[in-house]
């Protein structure tokens, strides 16, 4: 299995000293490197009152000139709110700077508000998407071309400079529900599993990616985003990693996403009714167990960390790098 981290970079509640944040998360991001992870991520939100940094292509980049190996990417851009051309051409920048270490992850968005800032309307979100796939593909190619949509329409435009990666940066896609698994099957080259759902919710969306693959003719690659942390014991787990990680579930609990709308209406919010299949969290030998267990069951080859949560700020730096660390030296090795 390969291990990777996502970065959610805000200071709740107002989004102040985020360039502290931003010094921290690359401190990070070195550290895993060091310690064997194999990948780093970051996200796209507009408009978060705990300044969310919208930008994950920037945040990415930074990343990429203070390490040497590790993959960085995106997870996800919300693509529909962008000209693709200009995406193509800001991840061809981070492919050169980074000698062919960029992932670029993509997703239709949900949140409301990412639409308005952009006056994008939201009903236009998936054509707008699946033609943006196709022009982000013709663009990495490098060969001129012209395009005809329902959205967009482009004349004669050909790409310079070409990717380091000769086909492009990898295309993986986020998916939360049945139709955007499908999509991913039918277009992405990897598929990224939303992190907080469950077990077999999990397993579900898997094998509709990898049953539209195969229909599709291509190669499935799986991809897990989970709350994750690891602690000398479950009880320090759940003191450190517990309140921030339900201060986020709290924000999906109360918009109703799709992971928590088929819990039953009396389900107390607490985290021993929501860890059990959904989180990976533990002393180490648990959590080998917790990632062999959901290797199994959803087929995935990469498993992203969600340590740094936005809706809480936290953990602290101090402790993410603490469980870094022991995820290095004490889990990684054995899965």
């Amino acid at each position: 299995m390969k291990f990777g981290l996502y970065s959610s970079i805000a200071n709740p509640p107002r989004g102040e000293h985020l360039d502290r944040c931003i010094d921290e998360t690359i401190a990070e991001a070195q550290l895993a490197e060091a310690s064997g992870f194999d990948s780093c991520f970051f996200g796209e939100h507009h408009q978060d009152h705990d300044g969310f940094l919208p930008s994950p292509l920037i945040v990415a980049t930074a990343v990429a000139a203070r390490t040497r190996r590790l993959r960085v990417g995106t997870s996800v851009i919300l693509l529909p709110l962008h000209h693709p051309v200009h995406v193509a051409e800001d991840a061809i920048t981070l492919d050169l700077v980074s000698k062919g270490r960029l992932i670029i992850g993509v997703g239709i968005g949900y949140q409301p508000a990412d639409f308005r800032a952009f006056s994008v309307p939201m009903e236009h979100r998936t054509a707008l998407f699946e033609e943006s796939v196709e022009i982000l593909r013709l663009c990495w190619a490098g060969e001129r071309f012209s395009y005809r949509g329902k959205h967009y329409t482009l004349e004669d435009v050909e790409i310079r400079p070409r990717p380091y990666q000769t086909s492009g940066p990898p295309l993986w896609f986020g998916a939360s529900v049945a139709a955007a698994a499908r999509r991913a099957g039918r277009l992405a080259d990897g598929f990224v599993g939303t992190p907080s759902t469950s077990l077999a919710n999990a397993t579900a969306l898997a094998d509709i990616y990898k049953d539209a693959a195969r229909k599709a003719g291509r190669a499935a690659e799986v991809v897990q985003m989970r709350d994750a942390w690891v602690a000398r014991t479950r009880a320090e787990a759940d003191l450190v990693y517990g309140p921030h990680v339900m201060t986020a579930y709290r924000y999906y609990w109360e918009a109703r996403l799709a992971e928590f709308q088929n819990m039953p209406p009396d389900t107390k919010f607490t985290l021993e009714n929501l860890a059990p299949d959904r989180l990976i969290l533990g002393d180490p030998e648990a959590c080998v167990r917790e990632f062999q267990r959901w290797h199994k069951a959803t087929g995935a080859g990469t498993f992203l960390l969600r340590l740094r949560h936005a809706h809480s700020g936290g953990p602290p730096h101090e402790k993410i790098m603490e469980a870094i660390r022991l995820f290095g030296e004490r889990v990684m090795p054995y899965c």
